[in-house]
């Protein structure tokens, strides 16, 4: 079991941790509009009519460039959240919270410099890691919001970051896990430069929900445990 040491049930969130989550925020604005910048870049060069499916693919040495940069936005994610907090609850949270925010900018930059996506029904090359994920654009919108709305309540929880058991962990990895699942189900359209099929919502709803939903069950969980435990009003009284 993961825990860290809990502020006050009774405290507001420290002026600190305040500042630390709307420069946060920050950060991953600044993602989202480096994001959207290199996407312009390349659209520019491959779909100068505009980005559509079947995918042009690019030469061997952009895509490498391309994974390379894939993964070093989440190696900057995984540093800023890893100096945001203190314990690993706080920095996941962080790290959740400022993916969920990169990526949903990402695709608001997009549409106030190209107008795309035209419809949330539009699809999209997600990922390149370690295959091509694919999905219509509400998809990785939807896991966007609930990671910033999951993050923000971890980070600014009156009572700290609640401890979360390895059952928990189990669930939610698995939730995410089938959320992946859905993004890859149609890798090969990628490579083999075809139009997408149906999206694989049989996965991506249970994933997602699962995910939001085990969350909610935690936290009234551990707050109905927290207010079952009686007041003890002279505890410490033997140091005064």
């Amino acid at each position: 079991m993961i825990s860290a040491e809990p502020r006050s049930a009774s405290a507001e969130p420290a002026p600190g941790l305040i500042s630390r989550y709307v420069w946060l925020w920050a950060f991953a604005l600044a993602m989202g509009w480096f994001e959207a910048a290199v996407v312009v870049y390349l659209r520019e060069l491959y779909y100068p009519d505009g980005f559509r499916f079947p995918i042009v693919l690019a030469t061997p040495r952009v895509a490498a460039v391309e994974i390379a940069r894939e993964a070093a936005s989440l190696l900057m994610i995984t540093v800023v959240a890893w100096l945001a907090g203190r314990r690993f609850p706080e920095r996941f949270g962080a790290f959740m919270l400022v993916f969920g925010v990169w990526d949903l900018f990402y695709y608001a930059f997009l549409w106030l410099i190209l107008g795309w996506p035209g419809s949330l029904a539009d699809w999209d090359v997600l990922f390149l890691i370690p295959l091509p994920w694919v999905a219509p654009v509400w998809a990785p919108m939807a896991v966007a919001l609930a990671l910033v709305a999951t993050g923000s309540r971890i980070l600014l929880a009156r009572e700290g970051p609640r401890p979360l058991r390895v059952l928990d962990w189990g669930i939610e990895i698995g939730a995410g896990l089938l959320i992946v699942a859905s993004f890859l189900a149609q890798w090969r359209v990628v490579l083999e430069q075809r139009m997408p099929g149906a999206f694989a919502s049989w996965l991506f709803w249970p994933g997602l929900l699962l995910g939001i939903g085990w969350f909610v069950a935690t936290e009234a969980r551990d707050r109905r445990a927290g207010e079952a435990v009686p007041p003890t009003p002279l505890a410490g009284a033997g140091r005064l």
